[in-house]
C-alpha cells in the first residue's frame, strides 16, 4: 500500500483567531504598514466624501461593512482555517495597481488597490471560507470609492437627457407646455436647463447604497435583496425625473423666481424620501406576491 502524502498547511496556530496565521503582533504590524502606506490614499478619500456631494454617502459604507463584521463575529470566529497561497497573486496584483495609481496619477486605481490587498491577506492567513463568509462587506466597500471623473461624465450626460425626456414627457399632461431640446427645457417664462448636478447620479448612488443596506437588514432572502438593489436605479431616475417636473410646475403656475434658492433644495429632499417610500412600496409588493396561500400579515 503507498504512503499517502498530507500537505501541511500554510502556517499553524489558534484555530479561534481571524489571520490565524498570525501572531498578535505580526497582525497589527501588518495594520500599521497598512495604514501608512495607504495614510494619504485614505485621508484624501475621506476629503472627498465631505467636499464632494455625489460621494458623501460613502462615509457610510465601511461603517456599515464594519457592522456587518461585528454582527457575524462569532460566526467568523469559529471559521477553521484554511491559509492558501492563491492569496499571494492578489496581493501583489494589489502592489502593483497601487504602484499605477500612484505614479500614473490615477488615483482610483489606487484607492481600488486596497480592496485587492485585503482579499489576498485574507486568502493568504486564513483561507477562502473566511473570505467567501466575508464577500459581502467585502465587495460591498467598492461604493465607497468615488467613480473616476472620465466614468462619471459619461454616465451623467445619458441621465441628464432621460431626466430632460420624462420631465417633458410629463409636463404637458398637467397643462405646461413644454420645448425640450437636449437638456434645455424651455417653458413660456423660464428656461430649465438639467446640468450635471441635476442628473440625478448623486440619489441614484445614494439610494442604492441605502437599498443595500435596507435589503440587509430587512430581508433574508438573498434574491429580495437583488430585486431591492436593481429596484434602487429606474426609482431613482424617475423620482429625479419628478423633481423636474416640480421645477416645472412652480414655474408655471407660481413664481419663476421659486426654482431655484431654498425651494430648490426642499423639492430635492422631498423627493428622495418619495424614492425611499417607493423603495418601501416595491419591498411590500415582494412581500405580499411572495407571500404562501393561506398566510396573514403579522404585525409587530
Amino acid at each position: 500500500m503507498g504512503n499517502s502524502v498530507q500537505v501541511a498547511p500554510l502556517v499553524v496556530s489558534k484555530q479561534s483567531r481571524i489571520f490565524a496565521g498570525l501572531p498578535i503582533w505580526q497582525g497589527a504590524a501588518l495594520l500599521v504598514l497598512l495604514v501608512w502606506i495607504y495614510a494619504d490614499i485614505l485621508a484624501r478619500l475621506f476629503t472627498q466624501w465631505m467636499s464632494d456631494k455625489n460621494f458623501q454617502h460613502g462615509i457610510f459604507v465601511p461603517a456599515f461593512a464594519i457592522f456587518v463584521l461585528w454582527k457575524n463575529w462569532k460566526a467568523l470566529r469559529i471559521i477553521q482555517p484554511a491559509p492558501s497561497w492563491t492569496g499571494l497573486p492578489l496581493i501583489a496584483g494589489g502592489l502593483v495597481i497601487l504602484m499605477l495609481g500612484k505614479y500614473g496619477a490615477e488615483i482610483f486605481l489606487a484607492r481600488v488597490s486596497l480592496l485587492f490587498l485585503i482579499a489576498g491577506l485574507i486568502i493568504l492567513f486564513h483561507g477562502w471560507p473566511l473570505f467567501r463568509a466575508v464577500l459581502f462587506p467585502w465587495a460591498f466597500l467598492i461604493l465607497m470609492i468615488p467613480i473616476p471623473v472620465i466614468v462619471l461624465q459619461k454616465v451623467t450626460f445619458p441621465l441628464q437627457i432621460l431626466a430632460s425626456k420624462l420631465a417633458s414627457t410629463v409636463l404637458p399632461w398637467l397643462g405646461v407646455v413644454v420645448h425640450r431640446e437636449g437638456n434645455v427645457i424651455e417653458l413660456a417664462t423660464k428656461k430649465i436647463e438639467v446640468v450635471a448636478a441635476c442628473s440625478g447620479i448623486r440619489s441614484l448612488l445614494t439610494l442604492l447604497t441605502l437599498a443595500i443596506i435596507y435589503g440587509y437588514l430587512l430581508e433574508d432572502r438573498k434574491w429580495v435583496r437583488v430585486v431591492l438593489a436593481i429596484a434602487a436605479v429606474p426609482i431613482a431616475v424617475v423620482a429625479n425625473s419628478l423633481r423636474i417636473v416640480g421645477t416645472g410646475l412652480l414655474i408655471q403656475y407660481w413664481d419663476p423666481d421659486k426654482a431655484e434658492g431654498f425651494f430648490h433644495l426642499f423639492e430635492g429632499w422631498l423627493i428622495f424620501v418619495v424614492s425611499l417610500i417607493f423603495l418601501f412600496a416595491v419591498h411590500g409588493l415582494i412581500k405580499q406576491i411572495s407571500k404562501k396561500p393561506g398566510q396573514t400579515a403579522r404585525f409587530a
